[in-house]
């Protein structure tokens, strides 16, 4: 179990991140703490394995990347091995096994000049999958994978309905922009000044790297800035995604409802196929079994529906952060060109 200053600190660190040139010293302020202290906490917390990143989160569409949940049915005595052939691609962050007959649940993003289709089905071919369905979001309601770490929040607790958020598109950015980017996604180093490190790196100025991150956050090309958790090593050991079978016509109004869940993480509409009529996917993450089950249930009265089902991670195949304008990805847009900014 947590103390309870490591469970503040982490709360913050997941939803107020500052984008300021002495971070540390800001939530060490917030907390009425010393930044000395709270470098000390985080560095620890690091090495307990329980924050596995400190980093920007990005929109792929909104950086021209291609992305998609993936779900293959794979029999049982392949699923390891299965899994293993889609691990070696360098576009796979996400890969589960979870207890349902279509079973195999990864997320792929590729490059622009990419075909999406053809990756997954060179996957699905070289696994020999009984069955492949491409799950892209056609609408997300609700993305902020956000752990109470003080153990005060309520599984059913409801917040302020989502209206969902704007697909932005290919947004075009600029060679310093893409340099930003690049710098934002690695893990912040653990220090006072941890931006002027990453900036110094790409060539570029404290400040400048600030501001530019600033402009990314405004556009929308940056979800957000913030400490990502290990949920198991946090205590958050029951992993359920929650497919829903909504009519059409009532898929705003119950994606609205679900994702004004606190214990839902992301809720996203997707596309249905005879095989998998399911419209509506919401993550939760909780302590034990029971209190996924108990969610579903709240979440299935508050909307209606009653036709869902509940999958759960058995098995952690890969999970890494997705990757954008690597020197591959630059080299292979000049090969095509193909126009990244």
């Amino acid at each position: 179990m947590l103390a309870e200053q490591d469970g503040k600190l982490l709360n913050l660190l997941q939803r107020e991140f500052p984008l300021a040139a002495e971070p540390f010293r800001v939530v060490a302020e917030r907390l009425g703490s010393r930044e000395s202290e709270v470098l000390e906490r985080v560095r620890r917390l690091k090495e307990e394995g329980v924050i596995r990143q400190i980093s920007a989160i990005f929109d792929s569409r909104a950086l021209g990347y291609k992305s998609s949940l993936v779900a293959m049915k794979v029999p049982q005595n392949r699923v390891d091995q299965a899994a293993e052939v889609v691990n070696s691609h360098p576009g796979v962050s996400h890969n589960y096994l979870r207890n349902h007959t279509v079973n195999l649940w990864f997320t792929i993003t590729v490059h622009p000049s990419l075909d999406l289709h053809s990756e997954v089905k060179r996957l699905a071919e070289a696994v020999q999958a009984e069955g492949v369905w491409l799950l892209p979001a056609v609408r997300v309601f609700k993305i902020g994978v956000s752990f109470d770490m003080t153990g005060e929040g309520d599984a059913v607790q409801r917040e302020t309905p989502s209206s969902g958020f704007k697909d932005l598109g290919a947004v075009p950015l600029s060679e310093a922009e893409v340099l930003a980017v690049r710098a934002l996604q690695e893990d912040l180093p653990i220090v006072s000044r941890p931006f002027a490190e990453l900036a110094s790196a790409f060539a570029l100025g404290e400040e400048e790297l600030l501001d530019l991150g600033r402009g990314l956050l405004e556009k929308g090309v940056m979800r957000r800035f913030a400490a990502v958790i290990r949920h198991r090593k946090a205590g958050y050991t029951a992993n359920a995604m929650v497919v829903w079978k909504v009519p059409e016509d009532r898929i705003e109004e119950v994606g609205s409802v679900l994702s004004s869940f606190s214990v839902v993480s992301h809720c996203y509409q997707r596309p249905t196929y005879p095989e998998w009529p399911y419209s509506l996917f919401t993550m939760i993450h909780a302590r034990q079994e029971s209190e996924c089950y108990r969610a579903a249930q709240e979440m299935s009265r508050a909307c209606g529906i009653q036709e869902y089902e509940l999958l759960f991670s058995t098995k952690e195949y890969k999970k890494v952060r997705v990757r954008y304008f690597t020197e591959e990805d630059l080299e292979r847009a000049k090969q095509v060109g193909w126009r990244l900014c």
